[in-house]
């Protein structure tokens, strides 16, 4: 079995996911772990998949059947060690540049940044945009962690920073 990441983009139409999920299961292959998302009209799909080394091709083949789609592969492997990880949400008044002060923040502190997600949204009491990031970041220890706490809340003083877990 050989792994790969495969990231996918395609107009976006009801059945999608069946349909990939599909073509994933008839050649042998195992879904290991994904991020789906529907934006501005667009599915975009990241698919870490196991699939035999004789079914590769095939499998590649038929989701390139899929009308209009984007497709890139990566092989990986699977020996990264596993590091401690926090999950946070941050929430401020949109602006631009804010996830470059986020990910300047968290580089300055050598931190990796294992997940990142990224909203828009309105607030529902008073109309005013907000930006909300949620991610997981690997910290090794509780100095680092509040030293990161302190930097994002420079960011500005309407930040709001949650630590989930």
């Amino acid at each position: 079995m050989l792994r790969y990441l495969v990231t996918l983009q395609v107009a976006d139409k009801t059945g999608l996911v069946e349909q990939i999920a599909h073509i994933v299961s008839r050649h042998g292959g195992n879904w290991l772990d994904s991020e789906l998302r529907h934006l501005d009209g667009i599915f975009a799909a990241i698919l870490l998949l196991e699939v035999p080394a004789a079914n590769w091709d095939t499998l590649l083949e038929n989701l390139e059947c899929i009308e209009g789609l984007t497709l890139t592969y990566s092989k990986t492997s699977h020996t990264a060690p596993v590091v401690p990880s926090k999950r946070y949400s941050l929430v401020a008044y949109d602006r631009p540049g804010l996830v470059h002060d986020i990910s300047n923040k968290i580089n300055a502190l050598a931190i990796n940044i294992e997940r990142l997600s990224t909203h828009y949204e309105t607030a529902s009491h008073t109309g005013v945009e907000l930006f909300r990031a949620d991610f997981s970041l690997n910290i090794a220890d509780d100095a680092t962690e509040q030293q990161l706490t302190k930097a994002l809340y420079t960011i500005g003083d309407d930040v709001v920073l949650d630590i989930l877990a």
